[in-house]
């Protein structure tokens, strides 16, 4: 099991690639992290509800309510062009940052 401080910087960038193509719910995101990882990692339901928070703050994320699943709306989270720059952004860094720490421990 990997460490939360690890990932912390990276929360955005994971969010909005499992975004990227077709809008998700908290519950799906959070499984799909899981999943992908072989449960290496799993997203607190606090750090993923913040992030989708502050995303959507800042433009990177838009929320809208799905139909009705056992008496209850699921709210789901689409990315928003803005967020799509910001991603592609964040892939970047993401890049320089594996050249860079790659370059330390080798």
């Amino acid at each position: 099991m990997i460490s939360s401080d690890v990932i912390r910087g990276y929360t955005d960038t994971i969010i909005l690639s499992l975004l990227r193509n077709e809008p998700g719910y908290g519950y799906e995101i959070s499984r799909q992290i899981s999943e992908i990882t072989e449960q290496k990692y799993t997203m607190r339901e606090t750090t993923l509800y913040s992030a989708f928070n502050r995303l959507e703050k800042n433009g990177h994320l838009r929320s809208f309510y799905g139909a009705e699943s056992n008496g209850k709306r699921r709210t789901y989270y689409e990315i928003t062009p803005a967020g799509r720059a910001y991603l592609e952004e964040k892939l970047t860094e993401w890049e320089l940052t594996k050249e860079i720490i790659e370059k330390i421990i080798h």
